[in-house]
């Protein structure tokens, strides 16, 4: 088990509404939670001590709304598929990691859920396979909207796999994805289909094998206050929207490494547009190009209705590559000695730096112009800044907090 893995787990339990209060970010998820929060039934404990020993036969006794506690340990082997609403499984107090050992629900994964308005909290998911290549940590299935709070996904084919059904919904938050993927490029550290909506806020995904950190193909997709870093790995995208749909990348760090196998950062609409609306906007993130040959910061499709990518800071070579009439860009090139330690991704800026401020005042930076409301503190967290006046002057990029 590498090193990634064996960092201490923060396994507090957090309550899904008070992660939801992210400004912006998740309007729709709030607004749409469920009358009964998840778990808000029956408990069910899970341990080697308790009368249910498995999360195979756990699965097997849930019934919607239940609550699955589970105790601290390495569950080898056991895989289930949850069909229930309403559900929510969280680590009881310590440590839970499933290492899945060869063994796959349905051939898809460690979990496969099928049930409205589920949550996992504080669980680890490692060494999912199956014979298509495709083995997920979790599986999302059909007309289902699931929660992912706290955990990690490592050296699974996918982190996190869902279906095309347009009806499913998926929110990770403070989640870490490491060493993910198959190798063959078609597999990722989170990969989503056709959905109806994604949201990821607070979370670290790096290292992807060959694949992307994130890729999505959902109608709305916002991935805000988070790192998606190469690093020393061989990521193709850090970030991808392949078919459109209304994207939103807001306060993050997207850093690509030196091996990556494609010039591009952030991508968006590159296998056509499927959905009604086509929009992408990029605002108040660091993006960051450490491949030799150069990269493209944002490359953009023809066919996009409207792309906003401002208020970012640009670090290293690249260029933009944004095929559409109504594009707004508009961001700031920065040096790595602007920063606190670019060398080992702490992309604060210096108190020295000239671009401190460089966004404007918040009364002045005008509609449609997305203030961060957070940000992102590694790793996988991400906290609230202070409130804003409109005088307070904003600095672009991914952070406002200067180094102590």
């Amino acid at each position: 088990m590498s090193g990634l893995t064996r960092r201490r787990w923060i396994c507090d339990g957090v309550a899904a509404a008070g992660l939801w209060t992210v400004g912006k970010a998740l309007p729709t998820a709030l607004a749409r939670a469920p009358s009964s929060p998840p778990g808000s039934g029956r408990t069910l404990h899970i341990g080697p001590s308790r009368s249910i020993k498995s999360f195979r036969e756990a699965a097997s006794l849930a019934r919607d709304g239940d609550l699955v506690l589970v105790d601290p340990g390495e569950y080898r082997g056991d895989v289930a598929v949850w069909p229930q609403s309403g559900l929510a499984i969280r680590a009881n107090g310590g440590r839970v990691l499933l290492v899945a050992n060869g063994a796959s629900a349905e051939d898809k994964g460690t979990f496969v859920f099928r049930g409205a308005d589920a949550l996992v909290e504080n669980i680890g998911f490692t060494g999912a396979r199956s014979r298509d290549r495709n083995g997920a940590g979790i599986r999302l299935d059909v007309g289902s909207r699931l929660t992912v709070n706290r955990c990690r996904f490592e050296d699974n084919e996918n982190g996190i796999l869902t279906s095309n059904d347009p009806a499913s919904e998926l929110h990770v938050f403070d989640s870490e994805f490491a060493r993910n993927g198959a190798g063959d490029g078609q597999s990722h550290n989170l990969y989503v289909g056709a959905i109806d909506k994604l949201t990821v806020t607070g979370c670290y995904l790096t290292h992807s094998k060959v694949g992307h950190l994130l890729k999505s193909r959902a109608r709305e997709s916002v991935v805000s206050y988070s790192r998606l870093s190469g690093e020393e790995g061989t990521s193709s995208y850090e970030l991808e929207f392949p078919s459109g749909g209304r994207a939103s990348v807001l306060g993050c760090l997207v850093q690509q490494g030196p091996k990556s196998e494609n010039s591009a950062i952030i991508s968006f609409g590159a296998e056509g547009y499927r959905w009604e609306r086509n929009e992408l906007q990029v605002s108040f993130s660091t993006i960051v190009n450490d491949r030799p040959n150069g990269g493209t910061f944002v490359a953009v499709s023809s066919g996009a209705a409207r792309v906003q990518v401002v208020d970012n800071l640009l670090v290293g070579p690249g260029k933009m590559d944004i095929r559409i009439a109504e594009a707004t860009v508009r961001n700031n090139e920065a040096k790595r000695g602007e920063f606190v330690d670019a060398a080992r991704l702490d992309y604060r800026l210096r108190r020295s730096s000239t671009l401190i401020g460089a966004a404007g005042m918040v009364g002045a930076l005008g509609p449609g112009r997305m203030r961060p409301e957070r940000e992102y503190v590694h790793p996988a967290h991400s906290t609230q800044l202070e409130p804003y006046t409109p005088i307070t002057a904003v600095s672009p990029g991914a952070f406002q907090r200067l180094a102590p």
